[in-house]
Parts: C-alpha cells; sequence; structure tokens
C-alpha cells in the first residue's frame, strides 16, 4: 500500500506580506545572529520565540571544537524559554541565518533533532508552535505548526508500549 505525506505551508516572497507579530519575531532572530558562536562554520543561525504573554526569548547556535557539543538555535532558544518561563506556551519560533561563505537567499529548515524537540514542547503545551522561517534575504516560510515540519514523528506514547 502505497501513502503520501503532504506538508502545508505558505511561502511569502515579499516579508512584507507577514502581520506585524511575524515580521518583528524574525527581525529579533536577524539582530541575534551576531550573538551566534560559529567560528569553525561561519554559519550562524538565531532563533526567536514568541511566547503566549508577548515576551520575545532568542537562542543561537553555539559551536564547539569537538562538534558533536554544539547546540543549535533552535534548541538554546526552546530551553531558554521553557527554563525562564515554564508553562507559558510557545506561540511561534522564527529562524534565520547567515554565512561568511555566500548570501543565504533562501530559509534554511532545522535539523532533525531541533524538529523533534519543537515537536515536542508543541506536544506538551497542546497547542501549535507556528514556525517562521527566512535566510539573511528572500522569501519567508510560515508553516502553521511543528507537525507539519515532522509529520512521521516520535512520540510518547511509543516509550509507553510494551509487548
Amino acid at each position: 500500500m502505497e501513502r503520501n505525506v503532504q506538508i502545508k505551508y505558505s511561502e511569502h516572497p515579499d516579508p512584507s506580506s507577514l502581520s506585524p507579530a511575524q515580521i518583528q519575531l524574525l527581525q529579533r532572530a536577524k539582530d541575534h545572529l551576531t550573538s551566534a558562536y560559529a567560528p569553525y562554520s561561519g554559519f550562524r543561525v538565531a532563533a526567536a520565540v514568541l511566547m503566549e504573554d508577548g515576551q520575545i526569548i532568542c537562542g543561537t547556535n553555539q559551536e564547539n571544537m569537538a562538534y558533536p557539543s554544539g547546540l543549535c538555535a533552535e534548541r538554546v532558544a526552546l530551553f531558554a524559554a521553557s527554563s525562564a518561563r515554564p508553562g507559558v506556551v510557545m506561540r511561534a519560533i522564527a529562524l534565520t541565518v547567515s554565512t561568511d561563505k555566500a548570501e543565504m537567499n533562501h530559509p534554511v529548515a532545522p535539523c532533525g533533532a531541533c524538529r523533534q524537540v519543537m515537536l515536542e514542547y508543541e506536544l506538551k503545551q497542546e497547542s501549535s508552535m507556528q514556525v517562521i522561517m527566512q535566510g539573511s534575504s528572500g522569501p519567508v516560510l510560515v508553516f502553521d505548526n511543528v507537525k507539519s515540519l515532522l509529520p512521521l514523528h516520535f512520540f510518547e506514547a511509543v516509550l509507553k508500549s510494551r509487548p
């Protein structure tokens, strides 16, 4: 039996077509790109999380000479938000990138580990988290929820099921 998975998102060639809140969130992420610690790759990523109470919490990628020891911007921002504002719903996350090597005129999607962490927070809070992505310039992609980015996800019930 063959099945298909479809991913729904909207593309905004002109970022000014976003809502004022989306524009502000994306700009906050861009403002934090200079905080990224990326001396090895030169690939800077920033994330900004919009909390239900309007607060915005940012994070950037943090590299390490021993590559597996670093952490992606998405997880830095989400862990900071969860730690600083436990129980407050995360409404949206905006992601942006820049690099020393080329103009990033297209969005770069989160890695699989970040998608799983984002999804777990979405499931835990029982409320969708919008995902907004843009490169240094160019179009903006908007996903209504994290499940759209990880349709065949790992979830808690799997851990609780036993043969």
